[in-house]
């Protein structure tokens, strides 16, 4: 497993709850005693483009500061999705997250769509056919879903449901007729016990990432990758990452 995280993500690069002083300290400080920490680079600007239009660029790069911290976090992506090309499961843990970002616009504390953007990098140097992006945070994914609403090789999965067991059973159920080259995970913690969602627990977020890495194992020739999305109570974030993670390797 390798976790792909720098140091700029400690920045307040924004005034939103994803930009916290003090969010993602924890996760980092535990993951790097069990995990090697691997600086990514920074996207450019034709990775961005890809997904996005000149005119949503131009709207981030307005801000130094938050396009720096974009470009890194998109760039986290893209190496964590290259890396689960190679066969071993990858996440980055970054900010700020993405989900949110359509083609042109954005909303809920994301910029740049950072696994829409690993994503069309894979597809568009053909180390993938296809790939399914499940996305487990507390809130729906619009800018993924709008920007592969069109995109037959890419399919996305999103579930609404309020009990924490209906759910596990309904992921499970629901990866049965998928098929892909590659699964994407859009990583959101807020659905937790202890977030804004109220729902999952540590144990939960570990069944989803064994549920998610069989699954992987069987349809995807084992490549997997995750990137951060929400998450605020930064004592739960990092419990429920490393839960994850260790679902993953199990």
């Amino acid at each position: 497993m390798k976790i792909f995280f720098h140091r700029d993500f400690l920045e307040h690069y924004a005034f939103d709850p994803a930009a916290e002083p003090g969010r993602l300290e924890p996760s980092a400080s535990a993951l790097e005693k069990e995990y090697p920490l691997i600086e990514p680079r920074a996207a450019v600007q034709e990775e961005i483009l890809r997904v996005h239009t000149g005119r949503h660029w131009q709207f981030v790069a307005a801000d130094e500061l938050l396009l720096h911290t974009a470009l890194l976090a998109a760039g986290a992506a893209i190496e964590a999705a290259e890396t689960a090309c190679g066969g071993e499961h990858a996440f980055a843990l970054c900010r700020p997250p993405g989900h949110h970002a359509s083609a042109d616009s954005c909303w809920g504390f994301c910029y740049f769509n950072n696994i829409a953007i690993a994503v069309r990098h894979l597809l568009h140097h053909n180390h993938i056919g296809s790939a399914l992006i499940v996305d487990f945070d507390l809130h729906y994914g619009d800018g993924t879903a709008n920007i592969f609403r069109d995109e037959d090789r890419v399919r996305f999965w999103h579930c609404r449901e309020s009990s924490r067991f209906r759910y596990l059973e309904l992921l499970e159920k629901d990866l049965q007729d998928k098929e892909a080259d590659l699964v994407a995970v859009s990583a959101g913690f807020d659905r937790g016990v202890n977030d804004w969602g109220g729902m999952l627990t540590a144990d939960d977020y570990k069944a989803i990432g064994n549920l998610l890495a069989g699954f992987a194992r069987e349809k995807s020739g084992g490549r997997l990758f995750a990137a951060l999305e929400g998450g605020y109570n930064a004592q739960a974030l990092a419990k429920n990452i490393m839960a994850f993670l260790k679902g993953l390797e199990s």
